[in-house]
């Protein structure tokens, strides 16, 4: 990449999260990334973070988001597409997942991604019918 790396922005808003839900996910160890294009022309990428109550109590769900908040920092200039909306959701691991496992997890997850988007899908491949 030539240019500067685009803008990254903070989702705050549960409709925000909900619309990420409803795209794909990818699940590699200690997180899960939605992911969601948001059609728009703006480069700018968003993220948010969220951990249930299933990681533990709100000193460890807190951890396990500061702990994803900087390998998203870290990783998100390279790897995620502009124009799209990412959601890391804490799995049981993350607060004490080892930093390079966490920050490989989370690459995996971002790469994955990336790649299954690029594939059209099977409403895209299927030949036209012949209706002539």
């Amino acid at each position: 990449m030539t240019g500067a790396a685009p803008p990254i922005e903070r989702l705050k808003k549960r409709a925000d999260f909900l619309a990420a839900a409803r795209g794909p996910s990818c699940a590699r160890g200690a997180v899960v990334l939605q992911a969601r294009d948001r059609a728009d022309e703006t480069p700018l990428i968003r993220v948010g973070f969220t951990a249930t109550r299933k990681v533990g109590g709100a000193v460890v769900r807190n951890r396990a988001k500061r702990r994803m908040r900087e390998a998203a920092r870290v990783l998100l200039p390279q790897l995620a597409k502009p124009g799209h909306d990412y959601v890391l959701i804490a799995r049981g691991g993350a607060p004490t997942r080892p930093w390079l496992r966490l920050l490989d997890d989370v690459k995996s997850a971002l790469i994955s991604l990336a790649a299954e988007s690029d594939v059209p899908s099977r409403a895209d491949t299927r030949a036209p019918s012949p209706s002539a």
